[in-house]
């Protein structure tokens, strides 16, 4: 076997992989050999099947087999011997297509190699951890959420008004016939709740207990249920109640409502409620930071085909948000500009630096790690959550994309670990500042 250098620019590589065509018989005859005692085959013993007769009937199989464990094979020697370690997939053809039985074979590889990372000291590195301590107002503003939430409705005297909830009966009809599931009795309804269609809530402002209304509104045109989608509907309802809202009152009652022994245990769960919602929005301003400074710190060459295809994602997903309409890829090629281009070479800098920096300091995420991950994101879907776990097992593109952002969080941490990091003491505003110009920074990208 054969492997002579074509290609030797920046990060590409190209070589041409030569198989004879003595050493692709070799390996069949070596199959042949090997499954030669467990063959049985009529008129013959059991392992008594002449070679030639089982190259006739399997030489065929068993050369087509030869020849890709044979380029396979000198493409594994070829990187361990190199150390190159491909950007991507790498592109490998047969160049002789002519190729018949008893030939050579000739194979093409070509690749762009990832480069040479340098290290840095992450011992030199500064950087703030701002620090956000809850005080008694946020405390207090969070206890008025949650007695807003806790709010009951009293009956009251006088109309209906934004806010109020009125309790109806209802029947629905499409040019006078009644449809299926547009009936109701005793539903409590919150005007301004936009929980019905739109329209139906608004005129519903200014009745009393006792009145009845005819209620006429269209459904929208993207109405879930087709057969209703577009129809003007009467709903003939009748008040039987109007409530205003009562928010409950801030005591040990509101506390124990929400699993508290008292107001003082529940005043602690909110802080350390709000300290965790701090930590978490200070960390993310922390890592924003702490990659500014990687990106400008440490500079190598980048595979261009890396490039190029992270700016391609990042031109379509944006497309893509700025028009919502289109479904699917059926459109017009969109071409990366400078931008999109800038913003692919500062991900890709970044992807392989903590990338490398994580294969070198041998960081990897556990399976306990992996499976808090897919329980977390399980819950996105009640109810479903074993169908989620199955379809993780099975697509490792989605197992990628919940390890990739754990991965990338314990090597930042791993930073921060050695980084020089001082802390400083900042108010709840102070760091909601910080935080929008994390999204303003993101939208401009």
């Amino acid at each position: 076997m054969q492997v002579t250098e074509t290609v030797n620019e920046g990060l590409k590589r190209g070589y041409r992989i030569t198989v004879s065509a003595d050493e692709l018989d070799a390996k069949v005859t070596e199959k042949l050999t090997e499954a030669q005692p467990d063959i049985e085959m009529k008129g013959f013993r059991k392992g008594k099947v002449p070679l030639a007769l089982l190259r006739k009937q399997f030489g065929e199989r068993l050369l087509g087999e030869s020849m890709q464990e044979a380029v396979d094979g000198a493409m594994s020697k070829h990187f361990e011997e190199t150390g190159d370690r491909p950007a991507m997939q790498p592109d490998v053809k047969m160049t002789n297509e002519a190729w018949q039985k008893g030939d050579d074979v000739e194979v093409e590889m070509t690749y762009e190699k990832l480069p040479e990372i340098p290290d840095f000291d992450a011992k030199s590195i500064e950087i703030e951890k701002l620090k956000v301590v809850p005080d008694e107002s946020a405390v207090d503003e969070a206890l008025e959420s949650l007695a807003e939430n806790a709010k009951n409705f009293e009956t009251k005297d006088g109309a209906a008004e934004d806010g109020d909830q009125v309790v109806i009966d209802f029947t629905g009809s499409i040019d006078g016939e009644e449809f299926q599931g547009g009936s109701a009795e005793d539903y409590p309804l919150v005007l301004g709740s936009n929980s019905f269609i739109p329209g139906f809530e608004e005129q519903l402002k200014g009745v009393s207990a006792g009145d009845e209304k005819d209620v006429k509104v269209s459904f929208p045109e993207d109405y879930q249920a087709s057969h209703l989608a577009g129809k003007e509907a009467v709903f003939a309802t009748k008040v039987k109640d109007v409530k205003a809202p009562q928010k409950a009152e801030i005591n040990d009652d509101l506390a124990k409502n929400y699993g508290a022994e008292d107001l003082d245990a529940l005043k602690g769960q909110i802080r350390e409620r709000l300290v965790a919602e701090y930590d978490q929005a200070a960390r993310a301003v922390m890592k924003r930071r702490l990659l500014d400074i990687l990106d400008d710190m440490v500079d190598f060459e980048l595979p261009p085909a890396l490039v190029d295809a992270e700016a391609q994602q990042i031109a379509h997903q944006l497309w893509h948000e700025e028009n919502p309409d289109v479904q699917g890829h059926n459109h017009d090629k969109i071409e990366p500009t400078d931008e999109h281009k800038k913003l692919a070479e500062r991900r890709v800098r970044l992807g392989l630096l903590l990338a490398e920096l994580g294969r070198k300091n041998e960081i990897q995420v556990t399976d306990a790690e992996m499976t808090q991950a897919v329980m977390n994101q399980a819950r996105q879907y009640p109810g479903q959550e074993r169908q989620f776990f199955e379809f993780v097992q099975q697509n490792a593109q989605m197992r990628q994309q919940i390890q990739a952002p754990l991965f990338e969080d314990k090597v930042v941490d791993f930073i921060f670990e050695q980084a020089n990091v001082t802390e400083k003491e900042v108010t709840k505003d102070e760091l909601q500042e910080a935080v929008e110009a994390l999204e303003e920074e993101d939208d401009a990208a």
